[in-house]
């Protein structure tokens, strides 16, 4: 039977002696060590798995696969994760934040082409990063739009994946995503995506800073997911009661440590 595909979602990679690019919890939850990326992909590798970016995972292919994807546009995209991927013969989505290309601790525009050069595929995260619901439409055209042209023109071919920031979309984002010519719209909703799925409601699994190889597998097996989905559940139900800006805030107060869970 067929279970579906997991798509992963990465963030930054963290690095002995750097500094990362924010440091409030609600960010640093989702930061895994380069060491730690390397050993969970090792381990999928050596249980038969092929690494592929979204593209590629479409056709839903035999065989045992597994998507990598990254969010943001950190520069150890290119600097840690592209290594590692082409080491072991994997693919992977980016998906890049405009607006954060040259800032500090982010790609610049030259380091994206290069990552594009290497054959990773480049997706588009928003321009700004802002949760797109809470956008008018003029809004979600310069996030969604005009993003997607601005990268296209960066890299100098089409983009056509789109990741939602922090997971927020509604009605209005899909259809603008679907508007703009993306083939895709990846969401933070937790379920393995098959043939059936929406391509425009791919859900994908947040790995976390103390995410074990062995949780990975099992991920990748279809395993344990009524538990991430309660937990996905109960987020939601507080993100629609509080609103966005509230459930963070109360959020960041609850989280007590950089790498807390």
């Amino acid at each position: 039977m067929d279970i579906g595909v997991a798509f992963l979602m990465y963030h930054e990679l963290q690095l002995p002696g750097r500094e990362l690019c924010q440091s409030d919890p609600g960010y640093t939850r989702y930061i895994v060590s380069a060491a730690a990326f390397e050993s969970q992909l090792r381990s999928l590798k050596n249980l038969g798995y092929q690494g592929v970016d979204v593209g590629q995972a479409l056709a839903f292919s035999s065989g045992q696969k597994v998507v990598i994807t990254f969010d943001d546009g950190s520069e150890t995209d290119l600097e840690s994760a592209a290594p590692i991927l082409k080491q072991l013969g994997f693919g992977a989505t980016f998906y890049v934040t405009v607006g954060f290309l040259g800032r500090r601790g982010y790609m610049t525009e030259g380091q994206l082409r290069e990552l594009c050069a290497h054959g990773f595929e480049i997706g588009c995260h928003s321009m700004t990063h802002p949760y797109l619901p809470d956008l008018d439409s003029a809004g979600l055209q310069r996030e969604i739009v005009e993003a997607k042209e601005r990268l296209g023109q960066i890299i100098g071919r089409q983009v056509e994946h789109f990741s939602c920031p922090g997971g927020r979309f509604d009605e209005r984002v899909v259809q603008t995503v679907k508007q703009a010519g993306y083939r895709t719209l990846a969401t933070s909703r937790v379920q393995l995506n098959s043939k059936s799925t929406d391509p425009y409601a791919l859900g994908r699994v947040p790995v976390l800073c103390n995410t074990t190889p062995e949780e990975l597998a099992r991920v990748c097996r279809g395993e344990g997911f009524w538990k991430l989905n309660l937990q996905q559940t109960v987020r939601d139900s507080a993100k629609n009661i509080l609103g966005n800006r509230l459930y963070d805030r109360l959020r960041a107060a609850l989280l007590p440590g950089k790498h807390s869970e």
